[in-house]
């Protein structure tokens, strides 16, 4: 029935600009979409995934009440690095979860919290 995750929204402050840095950071396009409402969804698409980024409602959707989405690397703590010198904050981690498998998790400039998972 399922044909696996598609798509990831998260809640953000800045949509538009949520998805612009990350578009720029996995250099993949950014799809804009004003919506009924012109509220600005936005997102970006990686690995056949597409992580959006929808207004902030503190009522529906408050920031920080969305998914931690992780992203498959082949490196965490290089990935990791190089996440942290784009301007991203240390969350937690990165701990071992299983053999041969680490994760961490960040907090993007726009205090979007997610993770990374690999070797």
């Amino acid at each position: 029935m399922s044909t696996g995750v598609r798509t990831v929204m998260t809640f953000a402050v800045g949509p538009e600009a949520s998805a612009r840095w990350w578009g720029r950071f996995l250099d993949v396009p950014v799809k804009l979409d004003a919506g009924d409402a012109g509220a600005g969804y936005a997102g970006v698409e990686a690995g056949g995934v597409e992580v959006g980024f929808h207004p902030v409602d503190d009522g529906r959707n408050p920031l920080g009440g969305s998914p931690v989405v992780y992203w498959g690397v082949d490196d965490v703590g290089r990935v990791r690095d190089r996440l942290l010198a784009a301007g991203c904050e240390h969350h937690r981690g990165p701990p071992a979860v299983g053999p041969g498998r680490r994760i961490a998790q960040l907090r993007d400039p726009f205090g979007t919290v997610f993770g990374t998972e690999g070797p």
